[in-house]
């Protein structure tokens, strides 16, 4: 049976793999793990702008209340902004109810603890026994019950936060910004025109579907086009939770995760502010990067597998202060225990302001190798049968040898949407894109 836990909580389509059901057997579970610590634990609820977002919220609550857990709203309200209110209230834990940059039809459950970090495997994997084995649950009665409020100060609490971390003065910066139809469509209104900057907004009318529809981190040519026209110094998009931010500079040009890490990184070395002088990164940063942080800048880089939670792990291990994913999820540790996109925004902004000169000049430090990303659609059983398929695992090992020392190919699972990734990148473009194809076309021959 697979795991119901992810590399980010639990995720799938409303009402179809994640049911109201479902999220109550969650809600359930997760305040009986915390009962065993707390006689009646405080637990926050945010959420995305999902349509299903409401819905769950409800099945959620009754789950935690039905075991003698206090629940507080927080309503709409990006992920990072739960991580760090959950600390701020000295609540028990944060649950966050979003599916992140995924189509609107999905959606998805992740816990943080009290100390604002998402829980470790064998908490979500005690938190899964009760789901599955219900018997184990007791139920609260009489004034043992649960109750719920509403706690309207969330979404202010949280943008003075940012910007007492921020100290930013971005006077004469003039930006876009896009925020998904998600849940920063309140918080950056709030935060950017404080910081001093020219704003313009897109993406901030959420109707519940169409939440990182052609916007946000995930489709950047509205965003780049929108900052060629209007004569912008630079556009950043977040996801639809707001905890990944890209890029664009005055020219269009998409400045992703790895370009970010490496302003920032650089920033922070400068400043004295970089410890060990490492960047924590996945697998799945570019080459380009690797060789720029490591033969021009002289900083040093940790790598990890894929996910967030593996970026973190290192980081709290080793006392890294900075770390992240290509696709913009960046964990500056110093100010947030998980990605913050607002938080990485402002200071990517900061930067710009203080260097005076183009956006471009200060992304375009280094030469990005092609890269080639396929998807093959895959649900959880043939995930497994991937893994355990050697047949496979000996094709792509010829794939990798056939690009002669020239690129490196890497297959993966993906822990929070449907697929299996091939991404294969070297200098070659159509070496590498002919290597992809085959290695996906012979995945999906043997699902």
């Amino acid at each position: 049976m697979a795991r119901l836990f992810g590399t980010d909580g639990v995720r799938g389509i409303a009402g179809e793999d994640l049911t109201p059901g479902m999220a109550m057997l969650i809600g359930r579970g997760a305040a009986t793990v915390l009962t065993k610590k707390v006689s009646r634990p405080r637990i926050l609820i945010g959420k995305d702008t999902r349509i299903s977002g409401d819905m769950l919220e409800a099945a959620l609550t009754a789950g935690l209340c039905s075991v003698g857990a206090d629940v507080e709203l927080l309503g709409e309200i990006p992920t990072p902004a739960v991580a760090y209110l959950v600390r701020q209230y000295k609540a028990d834990a944060g649950i966050v109810i979003s599916a992140s940059h995924n189509p609107m039809e999905f959606n998805g459950i992740k816990i943080f603890n009290g100390d604002g970090y998402k829980l470790p495997d064998q908490v979500e994997d005690e938190i899964e026994r009760l789901v599955r084995d219900k018997t184990q649950v007791k139920l609260a009665t009489g004034d043992a019950v649960g109750r719920v409020k509403r706690l309207d100060n969330a979404v202010g609490d949280y943008v003075d936060y940012l910007a007492s971390c921020l100290k930013a003065n971005l006077s004469g910066l003039k930006i876009a910004v896009d925020c998904a139809n998600g849940a920063s469509a309140k918080t950056a209104q709030l935060l950017f025109p404080r910081l001093g900057a020219d704003c313009r907004f897109i993406g901030i009318d959420p109707d519940g579907t169409n939440i990182n529809r052609d916007c946000g981190s995930t489709h950047l040519d509205r965003l780049a086009k929108y900052v060629v026209e209007n004569g912008l110094d630079c556009g950043v998009a977040f996801d639809g939770d707001a905890d990944r931010c890209l890029a664009v500079d005055e020219k269009g040009n998409e400045i992703d995760g790895d370009r970010i890490i490496a302003i920032l990184a650089k920033h922070m070395r400068d400043e004295g502010r970089l410890p060990g002088d490492t960047a924590v990164v996945t697998v799945m940063s570019n080459l380009g990067f690797m060789q720029y942080m490591k033969e021009t800048l002289g900083l040093k880089i940790a790598t990890t597998a894929v996910g967030d939670r593996y970026v973190l792990e290192e980081m709290r291990a080793k006392g890294y202060a900075i770390g992240g994913e290509q696709s913009g999820h960046v964990i500056l540790l110093q100010h947030s225990t998980t990605g913050d996109g607002e938080l990485t925004a402002g200071t990517l902004l900061n930067i710009l302001a203080a260097s005076g000169g183009a956006m471009s000049a200060l992304a375009g430090v280094y030469e990005k190798f092609p890269q080639v990303i396929l998807n093959v659609l895959a649900n959880p059983e043939q995930k497994a049968r991937y893994k355990e398929d050697e047949y496979i695992a000996g094709f792509i090992e010829s794939q990798q040898q056939g690009l002669m020392g020239q690129g490196r190919v890497l297959v993966r699972v993906s822990g929070t949407e449907p697929y299996i990734r091939v991404m294969v990148e070297g200098r070659d473009r159509d070496a590498i894109t002919q290597a992809a194809r085959l290695i996906a076309d012979m995945i999906e021959k043997r699902k």
